[in-house]
């Protein structure tokens, strides 16, 4: 029995974390941090955890956090993490981070793409990619773990088998990906206001998306391969859910079944890829952690369509992923079976 931490309480990742944590059986949530005035009791933050967990959302310093825990989950935004991971990390405690702040493994890419000088800047580049499906041997002895975002996971796991079995080329490559609105974070924002995003289908971010140099490095690193893509996020009216949609030019005439033989191949004991002969859609991985991929032959292409929850594979359920291997616990432990 481990027992956790989650810092910055309020948001959905933070939600979705404890409807895990509070069926996991070798996991005790001991400590929950917000700034909310009061402390509030987490059932008053989030209303469906009612008789499910007894804790209060408590302003704690890193030495009073790591008294209770031996791991932390930080879902604090980007930039206020980096101000903290270093003293959790002193204290004595294991680190998840589910912001982008160590995910990147130069100073000046996160600068540039994030706006922030970073001021933890040794640990970019030694910290591991928290992606359990490419970096588990690294992910169990890490301190540290880079949690992955919802977008950058769809698109490396779902171009990851192609690149490194070298049947596509690796510049070129379009990302068109869907979310739902829950990627967009609980703080308020007009864009996302019901009235705003009800009933209507948008781009954003085009060429400007942080995720991109993300997908660029990870998939880099994966294949030995200089990869490049063109990704483009898009918000659809929905709660959760992503689905990308990715084109690519192979390096030789392949057919359907030899891409999906590989793809099989490739992730071989990993238990949350499900690759599928039909096109999967969100609601197939909706409250679970599976991520469902496809792939296609057209018309001299190669087209890959994946979906995952945003929520969960896409963040929360991950982050268990990862501190199940931290731990040494089973990779599924608390996340099969999974679903509403």
């Amino acid at each position: 029995m481990v027992n956790v931490g989650i810092l910055g309480a309020t948001g959905y990742t933070a939600l979705e974390l404890m409807r895990i944590i509070v069926n996991h059986p070798e996991v005790e949530l001991t400590a929950l941090t917000s700034r909310q005035e009061g402390s509030p009791h987490v059932s008053a933050v989030h209303p469906s955890l009612t008789g499910r967990i007894d804790i209060r959302c408590e302003d704690l310093k890193p030495r009073e956090v790591a008294e209770r825990a031996q791991y932390v989950f930080c879902a604090l935004p980007h930039a206020a993490s980096m101000a903290v991971v270093p003293e959790y990390i002193a204290a004595g405690c294991k680190v998840i981070d589910l912001s982008a702040d160590y995910r990147l493994n130069d100073p000046a890419v996160y600068a540039q793409w994030y706006g922030h000088v970073h001021t933890d800047p040794t640990r970019l580049g030694s910290t591991p990619y928290g992606l359990p499906e490419l970096f588990a041997d690294r992910i169990r002895s890490a301190d540290l773990v880079a949690n992955p975002g919802c977008y950058t996971s769809t698109s490396i796991l779902a171009l990851a088998p192609a690149l490194c079995a070298g049947l596509v080329e690796p510049q070129g490559i379009i990302i068109d990906a869907k979310s739902g609105v829950s990627g967009a974070g609980r703080t308020p924002k007009l864009g996302t206001l019901y009235a705003e995003c009800n009933e209507s289908f948008s781009a954003y971010s085009v060429g400007t998306h942080r995720h991109m140099p993300e997908i660029e490095q990870v998939l880099t690193q994966a294949s030995g391969k200089s990869v490049e893509v063109l990704f483009t996020p898009h918000l659809v009216p929905m709660d959760r859910g992503i689905l990308a949609t990715i084109y690519a030019k192979p390096t030789r005439a392949v057919t359907q079944e030899e891409l999906l033989a590989e793809y099989r191949r490739f992730y071989i004991g990993k238990p949350f890829i499900r690759v599928v002969d039909h096109l999967p859609t969100t609601k197939d991985s909706a409250y679970t952690n599976f991520c469902d991929m496809t792939v296609r032959v057209v018309k001299g292409r190669v087209l890959i369509v994946a979906c995952l929850d945003n929520l969960i594979k896409g963040a929360s359920g991950v982050a268990v992923q990862n501190l199940n291997l931290m731990a040494g616990f089973p990779e599924t432990m608390g996340l099969l079976p999974c679903g509403r």
